[in-house]
């Protein structure tokens, strides 16, 4: 789930790709726990589908062809992305129809709050530098959209710094607990845009959904 340059200079110790894979499948799993009436199709298909694209996803990243993983990691994404927009839309269409039980509501709110703070972080990953492939090749991370922390340190440590899943990850779960970013400014509109629709779903599931669970305990 990389990038690919004209000019390949991979570093000794790339960053590992298995944060980013084990997200999509914890996304995946998360929706099977949704209701049904959340899910489009059979509760299997979502998942399914996931590990379909991901299988060749894995396969071009080991094999080295970054074009085409870099091509599949954007279709995995924007299909995870695709099925949380959708699992909200059709908790807001059934709130007026009062067929959700508290315990359904909450289930949902938790799932979908979760999911939200895995896509949102895949999207970053992916998209923040070139991308995986793109940090790989070079030492250090001096122009990524985001500024974190050790990217303001005037040290040798923070010359060969670079985030990984991990940071993007504590990024997203920041924006869905704050609806704002935290310790690191976001300096890229891209990224601007990208929060403000992960703040409006978080708001909207946890402030509208998971708190009229709460009422009607």
């Amino acid at each position: 789930m990389g990038d690919e340059t004209a000019t390949e200079i991979v570093l000794d110790d790339p960053e590992p790709r298995w944060p980013a894979f084990a997200a999509v499948l914890a996304v995946g799993g998360l929706h099977t726990a949704l209701p049904s009436y959340l899910i489009f199709g059979p509760r299997w298909l979502f998942f399914a589908l996931v590990v379909v694209l991901l299988i060749p996803t894995v396969v071009f990243y080991h094999r080295g062809h970054h074009q085409l993983n870099k091509i599949f990691g954007f279709i995995v994404i924007s299909v995870i992305t695709a099925g949380l927009i959708l699992s909200v839309i059709f908790l807001i269409k059934v709130l007026p129809e009062h067929r959700e039980t508290p315990r359904d509501l909450l289930i949902s709110a938790a799932a979908l709050w979760a999911t939200n703070v895995l896509v949102f972080a895949l999207w970053y990953w992916k998209l923040d530098a070139g991308g995986p492939h793109g940090r790989d090749q070079r030492p250090g991370h001096p122009d990524g959209a985001i500024l974190f922390p050790q990217m303001t340190l005037d040290d040798d440590q923070s010359q060969s710094w670079t985030p990984n899943f991990v940071d993007y990850l504590f990024l997203s779960f920041n924006t869905s607990t704050a609806f704002s970013p935290t310790d690191a400014p976001v300096l890229g509109r891209w990224v601007k845009l990208l929060m403000m629709v992960q703040s409006i779903i978080s708001l909207t599931v946890v402030a509208l959904l998971a708190g009229r669970a709460v009422n009607i305990l």
